[in-house]
């Protein structure tokens, strides 16, 4: 392993775990026209084991994000995946009068997830009994981002800039956005704005805890803005939030989306060893907060010669909870 990965992992962490998955369980779902397909991975050993929801980007399905699944299960959480209506697997035309919709159905798919943990407790053999439901978080990437951010009191704002419906849920105590979209409006492309009105979010209610990842050289073709867009959830929300900037990270941060993925821009295993180590801290530490996990990461990253990124934080009354990193590149600016 690379130094830059090594560095981070200094602390309580502990050596991985087998890990059992098993795919496809398969949730009824009424009215959404396919049932739901979810994958659930744990670790072989171990009680009282958080919960981490997982929403794929576009297109994905529950098999994408090994690298982060894979990761997370065996260092003591349950991860679970669904497969969204939006998933190449599921080929749905866009004249299928449930598109422009999917964004809704996509939070749906998590809070039925957490609706039905019993089976899928069930589903998995040695799991039953070793879960520990009061402390869940949301995660998810690009897409995925927006879908765990309503899930964090994230809205969308309806056409005519209204506050839009809540549909936060107080099951999810902590969340990672990784490379989420930023506020709508005028920052998005006349493509965006006509074709994707879903992308018109208020984080101005989104509360809950949650760590902000964003890569300083994610340029999107929905926004007119530079990368700084992806930094909106974290300067647009109350509440206390951490922010990771990614120097020289593109949309897929390296390569989180899959181990072999051709689609990555800007592969670098380094850049991903450091996602899976320093999300893994955040998560310990947001659920147990007597965990010292995430301040001792941030220590080790701000020690770093020449660290793969900068962090930012702020408690829950919105002050400034610790110093940034300012070696390497310079990252977006807050908006």
């Amino acid at each position: 392993m690379a130094a830059s990965g090594t560095a981070i992992t200094d602390g309580p962490m502990g050596a991985p775990t087998p890990v059992v998955s098993v795919k496809p369980v398969v949730l009824s779902a009424p009215g959404r026209g396919e049932d739901l397909q979810v994958r659930v991975s744990a670790p072989a050993m171990g009680r009282e084991l958080p919960i981490i929801v997982f929403s794929h980007g576009f297109g994905w399905s529950l098999d994408g994000y090994s690298p982060l699944a894979d990761f997370w299960a065996a260092h003591g959480f349950v991860v679970i995946q669904p497969t969204h209506l939006d998933s190449r697997t599921l080929s749905l035309p866009p004249d299928d009068p449930r598109t422009p919709l999917i964004w809704r159905f996509r939070v749906e798919d998590m809070k039925r997830i957490l609706d039905q943990l019993d089976l899928l407790e069930a589903s998995v053999p040695g799991l039953g009994g070793r879960l520990d439901r009061s402390r869940i978080a949301a995660a998810g990437h690009s897409w995925g981002g927006q879908t765990a951010s309503m899930l964090l009191g994230a809205r969308v704002l309806d056409p005519e800039g209204g506050t839009g419906e809540d549909m936060s849920d107080s099951r999810i105590k902590a969340g990672v956005l990784l490379s989420t979209p930023g506020q709508g409006g005028a920052d998005l492309t006349p493509f965006a704005a006509e074709q994707l009105p879903f992308m018109n979010p208020s984080f101005a209610d989104m509360t809950t805890p949650a760590l902000v990842i964003a890569g300083d050289r994610d340029q999107s073709a929905l926004s007119v803005r530079g990368p700084d867009w992806f930094t909106d959830p974290y300067f647009l929300s109350p509440g206390g939030k951490g922010l990771l900037t990614l120097f020289g990270a593109e949309h897929s941060l390296g390569g989180i989306p899959g181990y072999t993925v051709t689609e990555t821009t800007d592969e670098n295993p380094d850049r991903v060893a450091a996602i899976q180590r320093l999300t893994w801290a955040y998560l310990r530490s947001a659920l147990y907060p007597a965990d010292p996990s995430w301040p001792a990461a941030r220590a080790a990253l701000m020690g770093m010669p020449g660290p793969p990124g900068r962090i930012e934080c702020r408690d829950a009354r919105g002050h400034d909870a610790g110093k940034k990193i300012t070696d390497g590149p310079k990252g977006p600016t807050a908006p």
